[in-house]
This record gives structure tokens, sequence and C-alpha cells, in this order.
């Protein structure tokens, strides 16, 4: 079955121009400038961007990724389907490794159905001085054959390991990591300027969302973040909800290092989507107030409530982005971390039709994924 969508504002990673496009069996055909030649589904002037690729999210909608609980995980991916997600990672924070093996092994039937993208590691390998809302008592020194085997348990599912390269152990877990096919990402990490170099030159090439949980930028020390930003090799990760970082030091960020390096991410955890209240993030109990979400012992922030509409967003108004710009961060770039960028992540011809519309305001007006709308404009 054909379907046609005229009448569109279509935005590319290389600008914006008003046209159409044809879908058949879940599959963008054509991309077309100017007037549908037929008859089709007229978007009215609206934007047409690709499906939002969303590589760190730890759930929603009162389900948690790293529970392992697959009825609440599907609860957590529609919602944010609804917000234009047609592309996510499943994030687990630290646990034992009994409980990182069995949610792993339970998510990599969701990665079966294409429900979820992949599974990540966040912890237990970071460093107890920048854990955040990680449960300090279950961190642990990295182990090349330890990994190996909760990675065996993801079968073939686990794309992702946050780590602190400081750690002993750490550059080996690199290596088996990225040599195994896992995506090495630093983060946090108490590490130096020249640990972090270290750490990228064993094969990591992820900064696990820049800013947070790792020392500041200083003009004597300048620490992981000028070593992550200045590598040509790393793909830095942006927590672009206006709490986790200010939209300057996104600013800075994306000016260092440019659309195709710079991807915009969630970290939602299972209070996104919902009310004000207490919530659980792994063993860690958080209070989510204003949308703010903190633990209960400490203060630290605990993950977000933010979906990927909004850092969109935020990223055109606040930062400053060009629509083909903020398309890119939250599509393309992240789509070709996960290598699958000749799959999703723009809209081209042979690409899946995973597709979000926006009003002129940039509010989510319909969601297409994979050639079936989610929410029909």
């Amino acid at each position: 079955m054909s379907l046609t969508l005229s009448d569109a504002r279509i935005v590319t990673p290389e600008g914006v121009h008003d046209g159409w496009l044809t879908i058949e069996d879940g599959r963008i055909t054509y991309v077309g400038h100017g007037n549908a030649p037929g008859a089709g589904h007229s978007l009215g002037g609206r934007h047409i961007v690709p499906g939002f690729v969303d590589i760190h999210n730890h759930g929603g909608a009162g389900g948690s990724f790293p529970t392992g609980d697959q009825d609440s995980a599907r609860d957590a991916i529609a919602m944010h389907e609804k917000h234009g997600t047609t592309t996510m990672m499943a994030s687990l924070v630290t646990g034992t490794i009994d409980e990182l093996a069995a949610a792993t092994a339970s998510l990599a039937d969701l990665c079966d159905d294409g429900l979820l993208a992949g599974i990540h590691f966040e912890g237990p390998y970071i460093a107890k001085a920048r854990c955040g809302a990680h449960n300090p008592e279950l961190l642990r020194e990295p182990s090349p054959g330890e990994f190996a085997g909760l990675a065996k348990a993801g079968r073939g599912h686990v794309r992702m390991l946050t780590i602190a390269g400081e750690l002993p152990g750490a550059i080996d877990t690199i290596r088996e990591a990225v040599g195994s096919g896992v995506i090495a990402a630093l983060g946090h990490s108490d590490a130096t300027f020249e640990q972090t170099n270290a750490a990228i030159e064993a094969g990591a090439s992820v900064a696990t969302h820049l800013y947070n949980a790792m020392p500041p930028l200083g003009h004597r020390a300048p620490g992981p973040i000028a070593a992550l930003l200045e590598d040509e090799r790393v793909t830095v990760e942006l927590i672009n909800d206006g709490v986790h970082v200010h939209p300057a030091m996104i600013r800075l960020a994306y000016e260092v290092a440019g659309p195709g390096r710079t991807v915009l991410i969630t970290d939602a955890m299972v209070a996104t989507g919902l009310s004000d209240g207490r919530y659980m993030l792994g063993s860690m109990a958080v209070d989510v107030a204003g949308g703010v979400a903190r633990l209960v012992e400490g203060g630290s922030i605990a993950g977000s409530t933010l979906t990927m509409d909004v850092a969109f967003r935020r990223a055109v108004e606040q930062v400053g982005m060009s629509l083909a710009d903020a398309v890119q961060v939250s599509s393309l770039t992240p789509a070709r971390v996960l290598g699958i960028a000749d799959q999703v992540g723009s809209i081209a011809a042979g690409k899946t039709a995973d597709l979000v519309v926006l009003s002129d305001s940039l509010e989510v007006a319909g969601v297409m994924k994979r050639g079936v709308w989610i929410t029909e404009p």
C-alpha cells in the first residue's frame, strides 16, 4: 500500500524544503520538491522531521528499564513514541551483576521484537566520587571477563557501556567492549585530561552526558570535558532540559563538536510523563518536584523527565540551532553512533518511514513508525 504525504516542509540535515514524500511497505520510496503529482495526505505546510533517536533512556510512564520488566518497558516505549522517539536504547543503572544480567536478558527479548535498538550499561564500572544517582555500594572495578559475561546475557543486543576510564581495569575493559562491537562511553568519571585521552586511545568514542558527573573545565586542569570535546573521534551526549546543563554550555559544546559529533539525549527516568512524586531509579529513591528528579538522600539530580521533542524544541529556541542541525543532533548523529544511519535518522529514499510531524511552534502533531501512524496529524 502506497501513501503520499504532501504539502510538507521537509527537514533534512541539508536544510528545509517544501515538498512531499511517498511511503510503501514501511519505507520511504521517494522524496520530492514542490507539489505532489497527485492527491495525498496533506500536512498543511507543517514540518516533517525524521523520528528521534534516543541512545540514553531509563524509562518513563511508570516503566523502568533497569527492572527488566517487559510490560512496564513497553509502557515506557509507547509513551516516548508519542513524543516522537521512534528508536531508543534502554539504559540500565548500577546493580548487582545478577540483577544486570537478568534485566539484560529480559530486555533482549524486546530488542528481538524491534521495540528497542539495544541495551546500555550505565554502571557498575563508574567512579564513586562521580556516581550521581547510582548506588555507591554496588560499584565495581571494571573486569573484561565480567563484562563479557554481562554482554553475553544480551545475546548481541548490548550496544553501549559507560565506564570511568581512570579505574583499574578500565582500559582493558574498554578494549574488550570495543572488540566485541560494544560502544565504550566515558562518563561518571573523575579522570584527568591525560587519563581521558588514554581511554579514547583504547577505543572509547562517546561522552556520557557531557558536563554531568565529571569534573568541570579548569584552565590548568582541563579534565575530561576538554579531552572529550576536542577529539574528533568522540561524540558527546547532552541533556538539553534546562536543568542538567545551561543553554550556553550546550551551545559551547555544539559549536566545538558540531552537529556531526553532538547527540541530544533524554536520560529519562520512570517518572517521565507522570506527575511529581516519589519514584525509584534502580535501587535509589527519587523525588520529582516541578519535573526535576533528585535523590531523596543527598539531592543529586537523578535522570530527567525530558522527552526528545522538548529537547529538539529547546535546541532551536534556546540554543539557537537551525532546524537542520537540530534534526542531525536528535536523529542522524545518534543513528550513526548506533551504526544504523542507513536505516533511520534522516528523510531519504530507502530509509524506514519513521517520521514526526511538527506544528509551527514545533509541537508534535503526528508520529509515524515504520510507515504506520502512532498518532495521525
